[in-house]
């Protein structure tokens, strides 16, 4: 669940804003001076921070520095545009003024969160595998595993889609850029010489052939 703090120190605002947020199923951290807000980020690490300007202690302004690396929308009665550009310059990623729609600030909060998605991991792992996709080795128990593309292109595929049943079209219709010289009558050949290389290199017995439909990752492997 993404987290969002909301600094400002009207409870009317804060209370509606978090209604809405939690309605919409984040869930929410509230600060309601600049002072709180500092405490508040030395224990938590919000995804986003909804920050206004007129705050007693430190000001929005003076708490903009502490929150490098969240993005923050700015929430203020200050419509100036030189005031806006100084705030957009100083780390914030998106203005916003008071009054403002719910429905516009929900577009805002989904389009900064989409940007900050983390890229996904390189390492795929299911009991003693580990995959790494961008270094496009494979490891059981630290011990590296030497595949042909066609394995590698196997176990990758049953690896991004553990417990569940891969049908041998699947397998053949994910892995034919990769392997064009794969087809069905080699395809359990390959599988074979898989599990071979899987089992001798210490993770034993880790793929499992679901008679007439394909194969799946052993559950007794975890």
């Amino acid at each position: 669940m993404k987290q969002i703090a909301i600094i400002d120190d009207d409870i009317y605002i804060s209370s509606m804003l978090e209604e809405l947020l939690v309605r919409e199923g984040y869930g929410v951290l509230r600060a309601y001076s600049g002072t709180e807000a500092l405490l508040l980020l030395e224990e938590k690490k919000p995804d986003l921070v909804l920050l206004d300007l007129m705050l007693p202690g430190l000001s929005g302004e003076e708490v903009l520095p502490h929150l490098a690396g969240i993005p923050v929308i700015v929430l203020s009665a200050k419509a100036d545009v030189e005031d806006k550009v100084e705030l957009l310059l100083g780390g914030a990623a998106d203005y916003l003024t008071k009054p403002f729609d719910t429905r516009e600030l929900l577009a805002r909060i989904a389009v900064q969160l989409r940007r900050t998605v983390p890229a996904a991991s390189p390492l795929l792992r299911y009991g003693p595998l580990v995959l790494n996709t961008a270094a496009r080795s494979v490891t059981a128990k630290g011990r590296e595993v030497r595949l042909t593309r066609t394995e590698y292109a196997v176990l990758k595929l049953l690896m991004q889609n553990p417990r569940q049943v891969v049908t041998k079209g699947q397998l053949l219709d994910h892995i034919s850029e990769d392997t064009p010289d794969c087809v069905e009558s080699s395809l359990k050949v390959h599988v074979s010489n898989l599990r071979r290389k899987l089992r001798e290199a210490g993770a034993g017995e880790c793929i499992e052939s679901v008679w007439g439909i394909g194969f799946k990752l052993a559950e007794r492997a975890l």
